[in-house]
């Protein structure tokens, strides 16, 4: 049981991976979403997500070249719900975490598509995607 609790408290030590956790209290997102909201690297952005998983705190799909994540829904880890519970009751007031749901708001207008072609570039950008997407590959 320690082990266990120690594999999520560590996962959530990290603030990115704690801006993942609170991104998606407001339901699965794309890893290319993930990515332009934190403005990070998508290489770091699926290891903060394989962390995560690895700890039962979230749960993915595959959706052609798509991998969505979600909190998870079914108890991986005892631990796991406890510490959803807490991170989704704190924090909702910080500027760091507000700025991310407002970056949300953003990239969710955007078509998941020209998202991981374009990247952020996307959120500036009006015009159609011309190419296929290119990314969005996570953690397995």
């Amino acid at each position: 049981m320690l082990e266990t609790f120690e594999t999520v408290s560590k996962a959530v030590a990290d603030p990115s991976r704690v801006r993942i956790l609170k991104l998606l209290e407001g339901g699965e997102l794309c890893v290319c979403q993930v990515t332009a909201v934190l403005d990070l690297a998508p290489a770091t952005v699926s290891k903060h997500l394989a962390m995560l998983k690895i700890a039962g705190l979230l749960q993915q799909r595959r959706d052609g070249k798509w991998v969505y994540y979600r909190l998870a829904e079914r108890e991986l880890n005892p631990c796991a719900r406890k510490f959803l519970g807490l991170i989704g009751g704190c924090l909702n007031e910080d500027p760091t975490i507000e700025e991310d749901r407002r970056m949300l708001a953003l990239v969710n207008a955007v078509p998941v598509q020209v998202l991981c072609n374009e990247g952020r570039a996307a959120l500036a950008s009006n015009a159609p995607a011309s190419k296929a997407p290119s990314c969005c590959g996570g953690p397995s």
